[in-house]
């Protein structure tokens, strides 16, 4: 399957979009396809990226960027989205530096070499991707002797709802996971000399 809505050329893009684009494909060596699929529309995608941005980059909270990561990779797993599972599952790997977390945890986290804190992080991640409406008190119980706290759980299930709209934009639109993504954090770098 290709992508159902062409790109738009690059040099048609408002200047802060445009340079955005060029920041990420400087840093990653390549332009991930989300960027330029939701570029088609420009209020979209500055809403889309200040949220992604608020949510994944914060350094308040117990969250790291390797956990933040893993909720995506899971729950992107469960709603079936190729484009996420592939492009956060290439990012966990590199921030957890372990090139086998990202497959366990996208197919079963229960099962993955993970800490308990980290099972149970994905155990309410998935209930809220899967069973929002039947979330109650016990749920958060669970999650306090981990060291999570009201806001930490907050950000759980931001992340969570987040990555659902980005999954279903991604299937329905076709997205296609970069080729350069199968790859990253499988293998050890090369060190350039």
């Amino acid at each position: 399957m290709s992508e159902r809505y062409p790109f738009p050329d690059l040099n048609t893009l408002p200047e802060d979009i445009r340079a955005r684009i060029l920041e990420a494909q400087e840093k990653a060596g390549f332009i991930p396809n989300v960027f330029l699929a939701f570029a088609r529309r420009p209020a979209e995608w500055r809403a889309f990226f200040a949220y992604h941005d608020a949510l994944m980059l914060k350094e308040e909270g117990s969250l790291t960027k390797g956990e933040r990561e893993m909720i995506v990779t899971a729950t992107s797993a469960a709603n079936q989205c190729l484009y996420c599972v592939v492009a956060h599952g290439a990012i966990l790997r590199i921030y957890e530096k372990n090139p086998l977390i990202a497959d366990q945890v996208a197919v079963n986290h229960r099962k993955a070499d993970i800490p308990p804190r980290q099972k149970a992080m994905l155990d309410f991640a998935m209930k809220v991707c899967q069973q929002a409406q039947n979330i109650a008190d016990a749920d958060f119980d669970a999650l306090y002797p981990h060291g999570f706290d009201d806001e930490d759980i907050w950000d759980i299930a931001a992340i969570t709802a987040f990555f659902g709209l980005s999954n279903r934009m991604a299937s329905f639109a076709g997205m296609q996971p970069n080729p350069e993504f199968y790859l990253m954090g499988r293998l050890p770098r090369e060190k350039k000399g």
